[in-house]
């Protein structure tokens, strides 16, 4: 049983990433689980060794250590595939030749079910002609693979509705449209990658940003579908810009370097991380030794449930709002 971070090497974490990643270590100490970190390195054109590298020497250096060696996505597409099988074994996948703007098109004169979450899929695809697939094939197009969301319920049309309990969020629930799972150049979907990796891999905890809140409800399906355990969900807010953004990184990023750069310890970002989240931080030296301390009290659910916004250094320390 274990808790996890699996961030994608794109590129430094910035201090949403930091704080998710330290809140995830305590909620997985606090309960006695293993924790380990993953790469979701599915993305071929940013995905760096570099990024990867700086990426644990960061976590490291908050006081966030794991067990084990660290899984890369991009190493396991052999276990992806074997569920993609298991799937269209039971005639729960088909192939979607639509392009991101004859989707965004299609949404844009079809609005979602009020069940379904914004951009979800309008099925396009899914009662293609034999020989339109074959027009398709013919002229070139490459498909991916979607998810026949609603074969497995007693009507096809019916919807699929997944209700679950969240740690911080408390009860979420949510539609789940015909995701890809595997796109158009042959590399796995992060929906898909995710719920394998996370059963192989023991993992009983997710806590991650609320951004993915709305993802859940189709992993749950997913782990039903494929006969894999639920785990416990905990979506904390994330790190605003004060623009109101949240912050990424390409959008607002702000780095433990180049706070360092500015001044600021390891310590001191721990401390302001964790503040901004309404945890505190003892006053023992070395943030490690503070982590394990807080890690004995810490209550997942108990954290802020509202967005932090990231102010900046103001008379030379980290402000939140």
């Amino acid at each position: 049983m274990s808790g996890r971070f699996a961030p994608s090497p794109t590129g430094r974490l910035h201090l949403g990433n930091l704080r998710t990643a330290l809140l995830a270590w305590l909620a997985a100490r606090s309960r006695g689980l293993e924790f380990i970190v993953r790469m979701e390195d599915l993305d071929r054109v940013q995905s760096e060794p570099e990024h990867e590298r700086v990426q644990l020497a960061d976590l490291a250096a908050i006081g966030v250590d794991w067990s084990g060696a660290v899984v890369r996505q991009s190493e396991r597409f052999d276990l992806y595939r074997d569920a993609l099988a298991t799937l269209r074994s039971r005639d729960l996948l088909y192939e979607c030749f639509c392009s991101r703007r004859e989707v965004r098109a299609e949404i844009e004169n079809s609005p979602n079910a009020p069940h379904l979450p914004p951009g979800s899929y309008p099925g396009i695809c899914r009662r293609l002609t034999a020989e339109r697939r074959r027009q398709l094939l013919d002229g070139g197009r490459t498909p991916a693979l979607r998810l026949r969301a609603d074969r497995s319920m007693e009507r096809e049309d019916e919807a699929v509705l997944i209700e679950f309990t969240d740690l911080v969020c408390g009860h979420s629930d949510g539609g789940v449209d015909d995701v890809v799972l595997q796109r158009n150049d042959g590399v796995p979907a992060y929906n898909l990658a995710v719920v394998v990796d996370d059963a192989l891999q023991g993992v009983t905890q997710v806590v991650r940003g609320d951004d993915l809140l709305a993802s859940t409800p189709r992993q749950i399906h997913l782990q039903h579908l494929l006969g894999l355990p639920t785990p416990t969900y905990a979506h904390v807010p994330l790190v605003m810009g004060t623009d109101g953004e949240r912050l990424s990184k390409r959008h607002g990023s702000v780095s433990l370097d180049e706070l360092q750069a500015e001044g600021q310890t390891v310590r001191d970002v721990v401390r302001a991380l964790l503040s901004s989240s309404g945890t505190e931080v003892g006053d023992d030296d070395g943030p490690s030794t503070a982590l394990e301390q807080v890690a004995s009290v810490f209550d997942i659910g108990r954290i802020r449930d509202e967005p932090s916004v990231y102010e900046g250094l103001v008379d030379g320390q980290m402000t939140f709002r």
